[in-house]
């Protein structure tokens, strides 16, 4: 130490010694609050990030916030092509041309980026291919005077805009894999005069870097949340496709419930005034609710297929009226047999086994036409029935009756094809569906499918099933998918019990339902009012079917 330096140290007093100190000790305090600030605003950024469930609003947020962190005039995000070849844009933004792609705003037309030249070999040329291709930052002060990269696209923008592209930097974001999913570049950083274009700092580096592992994650979730929920919505529709093909003649079903149960739910959004103004269905809870209308038949399944397409009354493995036939004609070969063997009738004299057979062909015609189950069972065609039971014909040489006790029960049924048991069995799939679903767990804004799906046979007045529930234990979801559920089968032309109702008398039973509260008056009045059976009948229905205008 020289004599001049001691004398220096020897005199300095304790101001001397600490002012220079107090600036150090304010400029590190300085450095750990910006640091804070802006580990803070990183971890305020990735809750943000993380929150948004729109792929598109999340694409801006990621180029906006990048911006921020690092004053950037301009910048681009690149998605990776799910085969790994190319680079696609997401969102471009200029501040200073106003330029704002992509987004929210539509999907940007240009081409993506190629990772591979024709040939096969890696287009390094590109600077976010090359970043996409090795994962490696690249920080360029001025890209006019970069070496490596190709930049005559940039030089040819900037000569057809008058803009002036200096400094880049292009980060790639890796998620959990440590896979390139994209690219985040960020054009001309602004220095303190906001007019001059500076090199982007290390530090703006370093946190660009953290915002795309942040934003990285964020994309990663979202689209394995998006991906999850499409596979789910997939295979729910798979299964209603599967219990609607169970069938050969209700397929189609359950697609047309879901779409009128929805037609009718976001026409309620719509209203503007009566009962359904204060009533506003969010995203989720449509959704909740168009899954529980495709699943609503799920406890079909377990339904006989023989019950579920019954068309006749005597259907079962087979139609049992060929039995019939076939023992009639039995029955007729018998009385002629018996004619046979009999003295000769006097001339001209009719014997009497000639009417037995009259009598046995015009019976069989009565109980073909019965057994289709078309108008509804009087009770002297039901005592018909029983009449033609109390015949007898002749089985391994002893009378027995012409029909069995299972077919008299099938054959009198009052309307329709179903028997009481077999009635009781198709209205079970509607347990069965709150069986089969309350097992599975839905997620929390998912948790109302079971209920909803269950419930469209349930009535205001609680006499309709499974449950018995009425109007104060029945939402308003499970109402729409029953009144879609009610006018679609009222109006459904591929059914072999019944006629395709046109849509006037549709529309009229509908309203006699309305009116016993089998179904939610006020939902019908909205169903009627908007039209909302008419748009249905055009897309659906035959076009004998549609015998009324709407006007």
């Amino acid at each position: 130490m020289s004599g001049k330096d001691t004398d220096l140290y020897r005199t300095a007093d304790d101001s001397q010694i600490g002012r220079p100190l107090d600036r150090v000790v304010a400029e590190l305090q300085r450095f750990t609050e910006d640091q804070m600030k802006q580990i803070k605003r990183l971890t305020r950024i990735g809750t943000a990030l993380s929150a948004e469930r729109n792929i598109e609003r999340l694409f801006e947020m990621i180029i906006a916030e990048a911006r921020k962190f690092t004053d950037a005039d301009g910048g681009t995000l690149y998605i990776m092509s799910d085969d790994c070849r190319e680079l696609q844009f997401a969102v471009v933004q200029t501040e200073t041309l106003r330029i704002r792609m992509g987004g929210t705003g539509g999907r940007i037309t240009w081409k993506p980026v190629p990772l591979y030249h024709p040939d096969g070999a890696a287009n390094h040329g590109n600077v976010s291919a090359h970043v996409a291709l090795t994962g490696t930052i690249v920080n360029i002060p001025d890209v006019y005077d970069s070496e490596g990269f190709d930049f005559k696209g940039t030089r040819a923008f900037d000569a057809e805009t008058g803009y002036r592209s200096k400094s880049m930097l292009v980060v790639p974001m890796k998620d959990h894999r440590n896979d390139i999913i994209g690219v985040l570049q960020l054009l001309n950083a602004h220095g303190d005069s906001r007019g001059d274009v500076v090199p982007f700092s290390y530090e703006s580096q370093e946190m660009t870097e953290s915002l795309a592992s942040l934003a990285a994650v964020a994309l990663s979730n979202n689209r394995l949340i998006h991906e999850l929920e499409t596979l789910m919505e997939s295979f729910i529709r798979a299964i209603g496709t599967a219990v609607d093909e169970k069938s050969p003649y209700t397929g189609g079903h359950v697609r047309r419930v879901a779409e009128l149960t929805m037609d009718i739910a976001r026409r309620i959004n719509s209203a503007h005034e009566g009962p359904y103004a204060a009533v506003t269905f969010s995203a989720d809870e449509l959704q909740e609710l168009q899954i529980a209308a495709w699943l609503h038949d799920v406890g079909k399944i377990t339904t006989p297929e023989y019950v579920i397409d019954k068309a006749t009354k005597l259907e079962a493995i087979y139609d049992g009226i060929e039995l019939l036939r076939l023992r009639f004609l039995l029955a007729a070969m018998q009385e002629r047999m018996r004619k046979l063997r009999s003295q000769p009738s006097p001339a001209g004299g009719a014997d009497e086994s000639d009417g037995n057979e009259a009598d046995l062909a015009q019976e069989f015609q009565f109980l073909t036409e019965t057994n289709l189950g078309a108008e509804r069972m009087s009770d002297e065609r039901m005592e018909r029935v029983r009449s033609i039971a109390r015949r007898t014909w002749e089985l391994d040489g002893e009378r027995v009756a012409l029909l069995t006790p299972n077919e008299v029960e099938r054959l009198s049924v009052r309307q329709g094809t179903l028997t009481r048991a077999e009635r009781e069995i198709v209205k079970n799939h509607a347990a069965v569906t709150q069986k089969i679903l309350s097992q599975l767990p839905f997620p929390k804004k998912l948790s109302h499918v079971p209920e909803y799906a269950a419930s469209h046979h349930e009535t205001l007045t609680g006499t309709g099933y499974p449950r018995g529930l009425d109007a104060s234990r029945l939402p308003l979801q499970a109402r729409i998918l029953a009144l879609a559920d009610v006018f679609e089968a009222l109006t459904a032309k591929d059914r072999p019990y019944k006629k395709a109702k046109p849509l006037s008398e549709a529309m009229q039973i509908m309203r006699l339902m309305a009116n016993d509260r089998h179904i939610d008056p006020d939902l019908f009045e909205l169903f009627q009012r908007d039209k909302v059976y008419l748009d249905y009948a055009r897309r659906e229905l035959a076009p004998q079917q549609i015998d009324v205008t709407g006007a």
